[in-house]
């Protein structure tokens, strides 16, 4: 998603949240690299359940080969034709690609002047771009920083409906053992968030 950079006081649980979303977009957009793998082996969790994903997943990387972490993400996400997961939007609320939940998705976008990189032919109801613009949306990344309901709303209309469904997929994947990592750091944080926003007047 492109980005305008400006400073903003974020609160400092605002701030970890969205690095954590941060961090899933970037796992989730590519393979990680043995720079990335380095990064996440030397992450340290607490003894909650989101801390504990995140300590497993970091152990995992500390012995994960980028060249086992690349022929973990084509086997998820690419295939042969496609692979073992679809992760869009569309896909898990329809069963097709390009359906209602992306074109939802997109005049969403709009009204909030969120625009796609240029050079991105990925449909923007992916995973990797939807945690990418809920971070953004926090710390201002796209113009403005969004206030929690408006946090919400985003949630509720384009993440919430699919994405823990998605990551304890991902999660159970019998082909993969960093991305099922991942995946379990995602659920995690994504059923903490549907829980946390589940709690704010409608």
């Amino acid at each position: 998603m492109s980005a305008v950079v400006k400073e903003y006081v974020i609160d400092p649980e605002d701030r970890a949240r969205a690095d954590l979303y941060d961090f899933l977009g970037v796992l989730l957009a590519g393979p990680a690299d043995k720079d990335l793998l380095d990064q996440i082996a030397l992450l340290k969790g607490d003894d909650t359940p989101l801390g504990t994903a995140l300590s497993v997943l970091a152990r995992i990387a500390s012995v994960t080969a980028p060249e086992t972490a690349e022929r973990e993400f084509n086997a998820l996400f690419i295939g042969l034709g496609r692979g073992e997961l679809l992760p869009y939007a569309s896909h898990y609320l329809t069963g097709f690609l390009n359906e209602k939940p992306l074109a939802n998705l997109r005049a969403d976008m709009a009204r909030r002047g969120i625009r796609r990189a240029e050079g991105k032919r990925e449909p923007e109801d992916n995973i990797a771009s939807l945690m990418e613009m809920m971070g953004g949306m926090i710390t201002g990344r796209f113009g403005s920083v969004t206030p929690v309901t408006g946090q919400k709303d985003f949630f509720d209309a384009h993440i919430e409906p699919w994405a823990i469904h998605f990551f304890s997929d991902l999660e159970a994947s019998k082909s993969s053992v960093f991305y099922g990592a991942v995946g379990s750091l995602g659920r995690q944080f994504m059923e903490i968030e549907a829980e946390a926003f589940g709690m704010l007047p409608t």
